[in-house]
């Protein structure tokens, strides 16, 4: 039984399709308490799902230091060993993705603005 039970609680990954982003904006503002989104909300790339819900996503970001990043937004169904798991398989698919997100801080930054724009009209 205890078998069973785990099972269904695993998370599972996949990459954000356009039909994901305003799930994945409606987690972000709540967890927020926002009524826009920002440039925080970066260009989200995975997610990760509990059963059929969206529990957490990352999102490629600029850092402070005009680096591109990557940051990992949850609701508090994600405990602290998946967000470790979840921020390895981010990890992992950064290092594969060779798009222009991923490797050209001006363009990141480009198609985040125009992210935050589309998202906020």
């Amino acid at each position: 039984m205890v078998t069973a039970l785990q099972q269904q609680d695993r998370l599972h990954y996949a990459e954000v399709y356009a039909s994901d982003i305003l799930e994945l904006k409606n987690l972000f503002l709540q967890q927020f308490g926002l009524d826009m989104i920002d440039e925080n909300f970066g260009i989200p790339f995975l997610l990760s799902k509990k059963e059929n819900r969206i529990v957490a996503f990352a999102s490629l970001i600029i850092d402070k230091d005009h680096q591109i990043g990557f940051k990992i937004y949850g609701n508090s169904e994600v405990g602290e060993i998946e967000k470790e798991d979840f921020k390895a398989k981010a990890i992992h698919y950064c290092k594969e993705n060779r798009s222009e997100n991923f490797t050209d801080p001006d363009e990141l930054k480009y198609n985040i603005q125009r992210m935050v724009n589309w998202l906020n009209n």
